[in-house]
């Protein structure tokens, strides 16, 4: 239905009434074309650009009219100008009339030319015609029908004509949905399906043009040898292989010819085309003509026949001229020349037996030729052709005699016919080819390349039935003619001449191996210059008029490779199967984007549905496997090699294709198909949430982690990247862009495979916190949260590092997801380094659903870990039976089916040690004067830092065998003096300067010059502090009084360390329960530390914590 437009006037304001405003948007939009090319600010969202987007106005036209939009109207165009830029578009031409380029300084420069012209007849149906119509028509169609019969041979025409209907039905709803510019076929199919299988069928589409070119020049050079000038063969045209040496010379002549025609200009082809053309219009006009002419005149071609055999060489001008064995000369009974070829010395027994008989070769229309060549006559290898009458057995004739006879050079099957006759309906595309030179390409592509099939199917069809009325048989099942002594078998049925047609082939093979020769290299520049495959790239470079001459040469050196061949019925089934691997994919592309509705499916063509694409698309497969299964398993190997090739190194390419609105359809119903409820332990794996930390770059901090997530994952699963940046997103939109980059580059220089996602949040921890609830999407939700140690964090600046990380404890704990945390994960080995020997050890301290136990079966999948051991460690109390732990835990590795060394660990219940005590007490006193002294920031550092150096010290200084006040089973370790020695940890404290530029405002200290007087009162001061501290461990306190929870935590810290450390030491990785934070907040710094001497001399640790479900099962 038309759209009506309603133009309304509006006046517009003078020019006079502009104020200041108007001048200062003037001044912005000299500025703003530099914006718009691809700079934008962080406050700004880019947007897509497109080429029917002019931001060329003149601000005076639209004055204060439309000020509501003048912000942007560089990227949002008013619609006067989109049309008027919509009504000058033209695609981008081809052939004769394509852009020239012209090598400039600034770069390239197109010179602008005329638009194309062409309409349907000349500009689609014409070229589909001229390449339907060709080498098999003339050289082949006739033994199809002679050695298929009438009926099979109907079925290889429909069969053959259908799939290219049903494909040109398909081509067409895809052509006249939207503008199609040049590259044809290549550029609908890649546009609908995507560049990977685009670049693969594109490619496909390309090798069989190229060998189509190939099997034209064989045609005519098959016409050249043996019908026009045999005398011209260099090597013995009647042995085989001589035949063929010939047709490599003389076929790689005319392949230089035809390359130089090409190169020189596409324009002579082009002008020669309709030549060309011409010379098949005529042909079949005198075919019909000779029908005709057979139905009132016999024609005066006839064959000999010994028995039932069919006899060579037979003609006026042959080598034998009459079909007798004796002649009557004068009254004297000679022998023929048949009696002396069949009788030199003795005689050839079935010579002896049979008689000679001379038929018409085209008995004519009204004779009952079409009963005998109605059904089928398939033969083995170099057997003789025979008519359907008797005739007299005899013995094994010599090898010279059974070369008198018309004989089979190959082993014929309907699948063979198929395959040969294919490539003579590969010509729909030739319109669809010259989508550029089309004055309407929507309108022209359907309407011509159906009508162009419709006209070619019903000559093809027309044809097998009047050459099985017309024709004797064994004439039909005569290759090359040699029963008519080398002439042309359908040019026998020609009027007025045979040279009619025999001349008109021989053109129209030219013809169609010129247009194979242009239409190739085109393809390929199409391909090059997408850049979906780096290798190509070359290729894609053209001369000044536009011609591609490298992909021409590479044509011209495929094409060599097909005329090597030196066989017709070689070639054919080779390009039979790089078409139909086109067509199969053009049926596929437009049954998918029907079946998927895409908002953009809106083709003008309406005659076609999704159940006959699939059809075609059946058809085709069938095809390619009925025709040669073994090519067909090449092609598709060779196509599946592309595909990935394109996949893993093409430039990524977002053409909007049906493949990924397919995958879109997919992915919607997988995830409303998948319930959200947890999965069967037998699937469990960890479907991970990384969260990472960025620097002031916005670069990864932890590259490592990535490392190790695909160690861990392996390509499996759900993987997703998570990060957070402070602020709000109107600010910070850009750069939560360009994290987003980052990390993806990250992600794939690690080969990590997964989703990223960078969130903005007022503060990490609502961010985080966000991330763990809402990552996911319906049933494909992460269950495992991996996040890297906050190193450093008692020297932070500041507590909100590791308070962080102790929420994230807290609310994966609530979410009931597991938590890996991997320390010193930046020492974590990369993907590139393998480990030849080592350990990957468990300490199995608590049952977290059987998680610690899958973990480093996941890890040594991947070729990092392969090669390490895996040892499980497990703790035994006073009251537990070692030695029946060690034989369960081994039966119960067993049934899990892990191979892992275990041992049993015993850990007596020993005394407290007074380190315990004091180490609880100076971490408790450190929480204390945090929360008591009310210090500035600086001074607060300094204290707690003199604090802990003092408590070590008098740990240290503590004599041997020196017990408690109020506790006498309390022992004190005995220290070495060369201990005292230690260094005192570097305090870490900044330059004045600094100090007071970031102090607080309620901080009483003011900028001063030190001078010597004022340092030595300074130094005074801070002495007098650490008397201060020194007195309160020197009040002896009550041991009683510390929190004995965190005696016993650290307590069980402090020996779990040590066992670990002594027996995992080595490990390259252990694996550690993590124990669960405080419920009280209070005490989460004192977590902290409890981790740290945990995990204290260990180099790579993960400590996890289950998600509170089984993950691990004994059961299948």
């Amino acid at each position: 239905m038309p759209t009506n437009f309603t133009v309304v006037p509006v006046e517009d304001t003078p020019l006079s009434d502009l104020d200041c405003d108007g001048d200062g948007l003037k001044e912005e939009d000299k500025e703003e074309p530099e914006t718009v090319a691809g700079h934008y600010s962080g406050d700004e969202t880019p947007r897509e650009t497109s080429s029917l987007i002019s931001t060329d106005h003149d601000d005076s036209t639209y004055g204060k009219n439309m000020a509501l939009y003048e912000e942007e109207m560089d990227s949002t165009p008013m619609v006067s100008s989109l049309l008027n830029k919509l009504a000058n578009y033209t695609n981008i031409t081809q052939g004769v009339v394509e852009h020239e380029e012209a090598e400039s300084e600034d770069g390239i420069q197109r010179v602008t030319v005329n638009g194309p012209q062409m309409g349907t007849f000349i500009g689609v149906f014409l070229p589909c015609t001229q390449n339907i119509l060709g080498v098999i028509l003339f050289l082949r169609l006739t033994w199809i029908v002679g050695t298929a019969g009438i009926l099979e041979a109907l079925a290889v025409v429909f069969m053959c004509c259908a799939c290219t209907m049903l494909t040109a039905i398909s081509m067409s709803a895809i052509a006249t949905n939207g503008v199609v510019p040049a590259g044809g076929s290549y550029y609908m199919i890649s546009r609908a399906l995507g560049p990977e299988i685009g670049g693969a069928v594109g490619l496909c589409f390309y090798l069989g043009t190229t060998f189509a070119g190939s099997m034209y020049i064989l045609g005519t050079m098959e016409i050249f040898l043996t019908y026009i000038m045999p005398s011209a063969a260099v090597f013995e045209a009647n042995d085989p292989t001589g035949m063929q040496n010939n047709m490599r010379i003389y076929g790689t002549c005319c392949l230089a010819i035809m390359t130089l025609v090409v190169f020189v200009g596409v324009k002579y082809v082009n002008k020669l085309s309709l030549v060309f053309l011409s010379c098949v219009v005529l042909s079949i006009m005198a075919i019909y003509a000779g029908v005709i002419q057979s139905a009132i005149k016999p024609s005066s071609f006839t064959i000999c026949l010994l028995g039932n055999r069919t006899l060579q060489h037979f003609g006026k001008s042959g080598k034998f001229d009459k079909c007798l064995k004796m002649e009557v000369i004068d009254n004297i009974t000679k022998p023929t020349e048949l009696w002396y070829h069949f009788c030199n010395g003795t005689c050839d027994e079935y010579f002896t037996l049979n008689n000679l008989t001379e038929i018409s070769a085209v008995p004519g229309l009204l004779s009952d030729a079409i009963k005998e060549n109605l059904w089928s006559h398939y033969g083995e290898y170099r057997t003789t052709v025979e008519k359907n009458i008797t005739s007299e057995a005899a013995s094994s004739s010599e090898p010279e005699v059974l070369n008198s006879y018309v004989v089979n050079d190959m082993a014929t099957f309907f699948t063979l016919l198929v395959g040969i006759y294919f490539p003579s309906v590969t010509g729909i595309m030739a319109g669809s080819n010259r989508s550029g030179d089309l004055r309407d390409p929507q309108r022209s592509i359907p309407t011509g390349t159906i009508m162009a099939i419709a006209t070619t199917s019903f000559i093809y069809i027309s044809c097998v039935v009047l050459f099985g009325a017309c024709f004797e048989g064994v004439v039909l099942r005569d290759k090359y003619g040699d029963s008519l002594n080398k002439n042309l078998v359908v040019a026998t049925l020609a009027w007025p001449s045979p040279w009619v047609i025999v001349i008109g082939s021989f053109f129209s093979c030219c013809g169609a191996g010129l247009q194979s020769l242009t239409g190739a290299p085109r393809i390929l520049q199409a391909i090059a210059r997408d850049g979906i495959m780096p290798f190509l790239q070359v290729f894609g470079r053209s001369k000044s008029g536009g011609e591609p001459t490298w992909a021409l040469f590479l044509t011209a050196a495929i094409c060599e490779i097909g005329i090597l061949i030196a066989s017709l019925d070689a070639v054919a089934p080779i390009l039979s199967m790089f078409f139909l691997m086109c067509y199969l994919f053009v049926n596929l592309a437009c049954a998918v984007q029907t079946l998927l509705r895409t908002p953009n499916w809106r083709p003008r063509f309406k005659f076609y549905h999704w159940s006959l694409s699939f059809l075609g698309m059946s058809l085709s497969l069938s095809l390619m496997f009925v025709s040669s299964w073994y090519y067909a398993l090449v092609v598709i190997l060779i196509a599946g090699c592309i595909y990935k090739y394109i996949e893993y190194r093409g430039a990524e390419k977002e053409w909007g294709d049906g493949l990924r609105g397919l995958s879109l359809n997919a992915a919607r119903y997988a995830l409303i198909k998948l319930e959200e409820a947890q999965p069967h332990t037998k699937n469990w794996r960890p479907q991970l949430l990384v969260l990472m930390k960025l620097d002031t770059d916005l670069a990864v901090k932890h590259p490592r982690l990535l490392s190790f997530t695909s160690q861990l994952k392996a390509g499996k699963g759900l993987t997703i990247v998570c990060s957070v940046l402070e602020g709000t997103y109107m600010v910070r939109g850009a750069d939560a862009k360009h994290a987003e980059q980052n990390i993806k580059a990250a992600m794939a220089k690690e080969k990590t495979k997964g989703f990223c996602h960078v969130v903005v949040s007022s503060n990490q921890r609502d961010g985080f916190s966000h991330l763990i609830q809402s990552a996911g999407l319906g049933g494909m939700k992460h269950n495992a949260v991996l996040v890297a140690w906050p190193a450093n964090w008692k020297q932070a600046e500041s507590s909100l590092s590791w308070k962080n990380f102790i929420e994230t404890v807290r609310e994966t704990t609530a979410a009931h997801q597991a938590l890996l945390v991997a320390k010193n994960v930046d020492t974590f080995p990369s993907n590139q380094d393998r480990l030849a020997e080592g350990t990957i050890d468990v300490w199995w301290i608590v049952h977290d659903g059987g998680l610690l136990m899958l973990l480093p079966f996941l890890l040594r999948q991947h070729k990092v870990w392969r090669k390490c051991k895996m040892r499980i460690f497990t703790v035994a109390q006073m009251d537990d039976n070692s030695i029946q732990m060690k034989k369960d835990l081994q039966m119960f590795l067993y049934h899990l089916r892990l191979d892992a060394k275990v041992e049993v660990v015993e850990m007596n219940a020993g005394d407290i040690s007074a380190f315990t005590y004091e180490k609880t007490l100076v971490m408790e006193q450190r929480s204390q004067m945090l929360k008591q002294m009310q210090l500035s920031k600086t001074e607060r550092e300094r204290e707690i830092q003199s604090i802990s150096d003092e408590s070590r010290i008098s740990i240290r200084r503590k004599p041997c065998g020196e017990k408690p006040t109020h506790n006498s089973k309390f022992k004190v370790p005995t220290l070495n003096l060369d201990e005292e020695a230690q260094l005192i940890h570097d305090k870490n404290t900044k330059s004045h300067a600094t100090l007071v530029e970031k102090a607080t405002p309620t901080s009483d200290r003011v900028h001063m010059t030190w001078t010597k007087e004022k340092l030595i009162g300074e130094r005074n001061r801070l002495r007098d502090a650490s008397m201060h501290v020194r007195d309160i461990f020197n009040m002896k306190p009550e041991w009683e009084n510390l929190d004995q929870t965190n005696v016993r935590r650290m307590h069980t810290a402090v020996k779990l360390n040590e066992v670990v450390v002594k027996k995992s030491q080595g490990a390259q990785l252990v694996l550690l329960n993590m124990p669960g934070p405080p419920k009280n907040k209070g005490g989460d710094e004192n977590y902290m530390e409890f981790l740290e001497v945990l995990t204290e001399g260990l180099d790579h640790v993960l400590l996890v914590r289950g998600g509170g479900r089984e993950v691990i099962t004994i059961y299948s």
